[in-house]
């Protein structure tokens, strides 16, 4: 019972000081992936680079210490990542203090159904996500993840669209416009490290080699060359009133979200008003979101416009550093050789304090420390908004986890519990969520990495978590010149293992309708996306669906003997059929979906059959019958006897039959009517069936020259 509460105790048996070195060294090579993996993965789900760490310190040490694995690396994902921005961008803007504090609540919402889940041992459910749809979502994310970087390896700023395809059309246009070069080259340059020292040793820390040799000349070329200037120092009047209109739009957007907030709290509160009252509430509540709606679109328009003017810096006798217009007529002398550009985003511009920008990004400040420990304010509305977000993700997250242990377990022999896994999990977002950390799971590069470093226990996670800490506690200023062009690139190198074609391929050889649905939840999720939420829908939707028609219809099969004397779908081996005995076999339960099914296929079998005497219904298919199959089998027998056909059961297996006897259906059939194999079904209803018949040699029988008797 204490193993069961505390997994980890099972560690220590058998455990040396040998052992612990082997851990202690696999951990700090994870650590070393991890902690620049972690900061690009923080990013793509909208969030500041250094909420990768926070998300990278708790969450690796609680899931190996409750989880079934011992190799299992946890922490930032790439999926987990886009799915978390994915669902809080309708909530608020990303990076914002709102889109943290949603982040911090949906790690917890993930981490309470992952651990409700594995203590009601439910994990069967994710099995409601077919490998098609995870493989068609998974290679749909790929694309999505790697072309969402693009504008960071180009050094672009664009806004983004309804759909992520039409953002990407945004960002190419405003490449072919701008493309900041040494931001891309910074870019290419980590692409290449890591490609280069990937090809030449894989257990080199490749990722913290690229990092570290990029932030080095991004510190000493002066990478980020950024300035502060006044309004009044640019100098154009149509940017200074473009600056203010973009002003008064912001307030216009901030002041009607508030007015909406009043009325949503009033409309809420307005259950027992008269029902015109009521209406007039919700009028005003679209018009509100009708006006904040064009607001945000003037401020994204006037925000475009700024951002693709560029500017050269100016030296001017009064003034000081002067900014013009770069297409304008710039005078001399300037101040040197860069093109500025005004730093934008969802705020109000300080007109005393504009930043320039004139280099390339960096990651920026990192606060030092670790972050304050507590509970999330938990608001049962915004909880309950943000379920249907954390059911998907936990479930995503969750077969990604359980597939790389299994993987994992497959090569060290060790038995892994699923359940105990998602507990795991479970424990690792919620505590996670109290340490800051948005949600996390399994990751597959950094479990390979544990496992070729040899970790013989989960020990090993439990230093890598150390290691985050010394980072967080001693080593963040040496983050700050991280370009986010590499952050980029890393994130891109990363996703490259999840695009698999031949899942396609293996999907559409296993059925064709599998296929079929990967291709659909591949396409549907790009073309949604960023609603990543709407191809897995469809996905299961789908595979639902085929689920039901084939419940609905399953196959119902003619037998008849074979070369090989086996009995056989006379279909499937053109085999011909007995004029007089149709043997009937039934693959799957009969339940109230199908056992109407049943009744039509006998039905069809009879018109197109004159000759028939008798029906054999193979029932080793039907592993289980309902009260409307045992109501429509008992028909079709008081039918089938009444028109003066016979019908014969064989194969009944226990759970059928006692089904039948407990509804006196066995009386009514006559257990000399049942019997245990086709074969003996055969041999004492064919004699009694071809008395007096003219058929001299019948498909059902024997062939002693091995060969099938034609009609």
């Amino acid at each position: 019972m204490l193993t069961k509460i505390l997994p980890f105790i099972e560690w220590f048996k058998d455990y040396s000081l040998g052992k612990f070195r082997i851990d202690f060294l696999a951990g700090l090579t994870v650590a070393l992936v991890l902690i620049p993996q972690s900061m690009a993965y923080a990013q793509l789900a909208g969030l500041p680079a250094y909420y990768g760490l926070y998300a990278a310190f708790l969450p690796p040490m609680i899931a190996s210490l409750f989880g079934s694995s011992r190799q299992l690396a946890t922490g930032p994902v790439a999926v987990v990542s886009l799915m978390t921005a994915a669902s809080l961008e309708p909530l608020a803007s990303a990076g914002s203090e709102a889109f943290i504090a949603y982040a911090i609540i949906l790690a917890l919402t993930v981490g309470v159904f992952q651990l409700l889940l594995g203590v009601l041992r439910l994990g069967l459910i994710v099995n409601f996500l077919s490998h098609p749809v995870v493989n068609g979502f998974t290679n749909a994310a790929a694309i999505i993840i790697a072309t969402s970087q693009l504008s960071k390896l180009f050094g672009v700023y664009v806004d983004k669209a309804h759909h992520h395809y039409e953002t990407i059309i945004r960002v190419i246009e405003s490449a072919f416009h701008y493309t900041h070069l040494p931001t891309l080259a910074m870019g290419i340059l980590s692409i290449a490290i890591m490609v280069g020292l990937k090809r030449l040793n894989p257990k080199i820390p490749y990722v913290l080699v690229a990092v570290a040799v990029t932030t080095i000349i991004s510190w000493t070329t002066g990478f980020q060359h950024n300035a502060t200037v006044t309004s009044s120092q640019i100098m154009d009047e149509q940017v200074q009133q473009d600056i203010l209109s973009f002003n008064n739009a912001i307030k216009s957007i901030a002041d009607l979200s508030d007015e909406r907030t009043k009325l949503t709290s009033k409309i809420e509160n307005s259950h027992d008003a008269p029902p015109l009252e009521q209406l007039d509430l919700g009028y005003q509540s679209r018009v509100f979101t009708a006006k904040i709606d064009a607001a945000k679109s003037q401020a994204s328009q006037i925000r475009t416009r700024l951002r693709e003017i560029h500017f050269s810096a100016v030296e001017d006798k009064n003034q000081g550093v002067v900014f013009y217009p770069k297409d304008g007529q710039v005078p001399e002398p300037r101040v040197d050789d860069r093109i500025y550009r005004i730093l934008m985003g969802n705020k109000a511009l300080d007109t005393q304090a504009l930043r320039l920008s004139g280099g390339g990004a960096v990651v920026g400040e990192v606060p030092k420390g670790l972050p304050k420990l507590g509970m999330p304010a938990i608001n049962i509305s915004v909880f309950l908004q943000l379920l249907p977000y954390a059911i998907i993700i936990s479930l995503l997250g969750f077969m990604e986890a359980i597939a790389i242990a299994k993987a994992m377990a497959a090569k060290t022999g060790q038995r892994l519990d699923p359940n105990q896994e998602l507990i795991g999990q479970g424990l690792s977002n919620i505590i996670g969520s109290f340490g800051k950390s948005y949600p996390v799971s399994g990751s597959f590069s950094r479990s390979a990495v544990n496992l070729q470093a040899g970790a013989v226990s989960g020990f090993s996670s439990v230093i890598t978590s150390l290691m985050v800490i010394i980072t967080l506690l001693f080593f963040t200023p040496l983050l700050y010149h991280l370009p986010q062009a590499v952050l980029a690139s890393v994130i891109m190198m990363a996703v490259i293992g999840l695009v698999n074609i031949s899942g396609f391929v293996h999907a559409w050889k296993a059925q064709w309708y599998d296929g079929l649905i990967s291709v659909i939840t591949f396409v549907v999720t790009l073309a949604v996306a960023p609603h990543l939420e709407s191809g897995i829908y469809v996905g299961v939707g789908l595979s639902l669906a085929v689920f039901l028609y084939k419940s609905m219809r399953p196959k119902i099969s003619t037998l008849s003997r074979g070369q090989d004397q086996a009995l056989k779908d006379s279909c499937v081996h053109a085999l011909a059929t007995c004029e007089h005995i149709q043997m009937i076999r039934f693959e799957g339960p009969l339940f109230f979906a199908n056992a109407s099914y049943l009744e039509d296929e006998i039905n069809d079998r009879i018109q197109k059959e004159s000759n028939l005497k008798h029906f054999i219904i193979a029932c080793n298919g039907i592993n289980d019958i309902d009260a409307s199959g045992q109501e429509t089998l008992a028909l079709i027998i008081q039918r089938l006897r009444s028109a003066g056909y016979g019908v014969s059961l064989s194969g009944v297996n226990d759970a059928v039959y006692k089904v039948l006897a407990r509804t006196h259906l066995l009386e009514e059939i006559g257990t000399h009517n049942i019997y245990p194999t086709m074969e003996k079904a055969l041999s004492i209803v064919h004699g009694q069936t071809h008395a007096n018949t003219k058929e001299d040699q019948c498909p059902l029988l024997v062939n002693c020259l091995g060969n099938q008797t034609t009609k």
